[in-house]
């Protein structure tokens, strides 16, 4: 078998190959792409999109449409802010690399040489956990579990988050299987600080921002210029009309998903990547061997039907920082982000030097998964189809189908309460803490207490059984709370699950809090 740094310098001198045969021409058909935006902020209700196109080393498209405001009316244009979300993730996966090269750390260290209070449930985890293992989403840990800590918008400090960590029960065994977890990108931006010495923000900025000139772009909302008011407001469908709803871009996920950027930036984030780490300037940002590290699949995920029949998807996986498959037999990267009322897509694919990012003031993922067909369906030499079509057909007839369904289960037999007394008090949740119920004007009310946004009613169902009806109802994250009572009548603890699991976002993991009365 041959050594692994063999396998490494094989497998890059493959990825420059990649990058070398890209054919000179650019063959992005920029007028078909400008449609599908048209015809996708149409389809979909968006207000504003903003895109960039990058091939063969330039930028080929970088444009604004629409709105970035429904209320003011300002437009959208290249140098509206958005906030990227989860796209941030690969920005600290870069981040690590170059702190490897400033022979700082390297990506099979163990968290705890960097990190020593770092502590899983899972005692075999927390001794084997790598820095390779935070960025590849195989920790063990279920879908968003924890992301209660920071979402949406919490008081929580990372030593807050890191403390509660050893508190949350494996949904898997260590480096099983895939589960996005937002939790171990804030452990690794926690590691870029104890090793370079500045806080993620800091580094990502004067490391990352500053040496590839994107200089409106900000780790986290509250760094964006106080003069600078070029940035957009997320919007929430609400009883079919679109109404405005503005969170702080994830500031609270900070390695995991606080960047704010605009696609004149990030274009130039695009031509790095697809240059091995070559800036546009011509600095090197961090060795080309890394890119080989960040772009191979480090835990593998079952491909969809679906996307095989729509463009012969056959494996997908995960690298560092990175999203993996194969698109109509090429190499596909990218990622996607999502924030109340606004989203954002990247992906390249490197064997003919392309790549797009898009932006989006309004939650309608798969519109933006259209316009990048589009943009590929050319370059690639595709028969042409009308994907933005096809995708909010798919899209509002699904969303039709779940609204239809949703909704609070009654039982047919249904049982009378306690008196309201009987379930107030203070819960508690070793990795989150406080829940407080108490009894308002006749009323059961509950508050979250490290959370702004999640105050609300609880409405009996049946028995001990309620839902809770947040105040904001635009988090669409309903959830039932089920009360346990001890021999003397008295709340024991109280477990939560979503009233629509298919509509609420993964990350409100109400599923995972074991709240006990103290």
């Amino acid at each position: 078998m041959k050594p692994f740094r063999t396998l490494v310098a094989t497998a890059l001198l493959l990825v420059q190959s990649e990058f070398a045969e890209a054919k000179d021409q650019v063959t992005v058909n920029v007028a078909d792409v400008d449609k599908a935006v048209h015809a996708a902020m149409a389809q979909f209700d968006i207000p504003g999109i903003a895109i960039a196109v990058v091939e063969n080393d330039q930028v080929v498209l970088s444009k604004g449409y629409g709105v970035r405001d429904i209320v003011s009316g300002a437009k959208v244009d290249e140098y509206t802010l958005f906030g990227i979300a989860s796209n941030s993730k690969a920005f600290t996966a870069a981040s690590i690399a170059m702190l490897i090269d400033d022979g700082k750390l390297s990506w099979d260290d163990k968290v705890t040489q960097h990190l020593p209070e770092f502590r899983l449930y899972d005692e075999y985890a927390t001794a084997h956990m790598t820095i390779r293992d935070l960025l590849s989403h195989r920790s063990g840990l279920g879908l968003g579990a924890g992301d209660l800590m920071i979402w949406p918008d919490t008081d929580k400090s990372v030593q807050d988050i890191i403390q509660g960590l050893q508190h949350i029960p494996p949904a898997s065994s260590f480096r099983s299987e895939y589960a996005y977890n937002n939790l171990m990108f804030v452990v690794a931006g926690e590691v870029i600080a104890r090793v370079s010495g500045v806080s993620w923000r800091e580094f990502v900025e004067r490391r990352i921002f500053k040496i590839l000139g994107m200089q409106a772009s900000k780790a986290g909302f509250s760094r964006i210029e106080k003069d600078n008011k070029n940035w957009a407001t997320g919007n929430i469908p609400d009883n079919g009309k679109l109404t405005p709803f503005f969170v702080d871009y994830l500031q609270d996920f900070r390695g995991a998903g606080a960047i704010a950027s605009n696609v004149d930036d990030m274009s130039k984030w695009l031509l790095t990547q697809l240059a091995a780490g070559k800036t546009p300037q011509g600095a090197q940002l961090y060795n080309a061997e890394h890119q080989v590290q960040m772009w191979h699949p480090h835990i593998m995920r079952l491909p969809k039907q679906s996307s095989f029949d729509a463009y012969r998807q056959q494996f997908r996986g995960y690298g560092l920082g990175w999203a993996i498959e194969d698109y109509f037999g090429y190499k596909k990267l990218g990622h996607g982000g999502g924030i109340l009322g606004m989203v954002s897509q990247v992906a390249m694919i490197p064997e003919k030097k392309l790549g797009v990012v898009v932006l989006s003031n309004q939650q309608a993922y798969p519109a933006l998964t259209a316009i990048i067909h589009e943009v590929f369906e050319d370059a690639l030499g595709r028969t042409d189809k009308d994907w933005v079509t096809l995708l909010a057909t798919e899209y509002k007839s699904e969303k039709a189908k779940l609204y239809a369904e949703a909704g609070v289960v009654s039982p047919a037999v249904k049982q009378a309460p306690l008196p309201l007394q009987y379930y107030t008090g203070t819960l508690t949740s070793q990795w989150y803490g406080d829940v407080i119920v108490e009894s308002l004007d006749g009323k059961l009310r509950i508050d979250f207490t490290h959370t702004k946004m999640l105050k609300g009613q609880l409405e009996h169902v049946s028995g001990n059984q309620f839902v809770i009806r947040w105040d904001e109802q635009r988090l669409e994250a309903d959830a039932y709370i089920y009360f346990q009572l001890n021999k003397e009548q008295a709340v024991s603890h109280a477990t939560m699950e979503f009233v629509n699991p298919d509509i609420s976002d993964f990350s409100f993991d109400f599923h995972d809090l074991k709240l006990k009365a103290k």
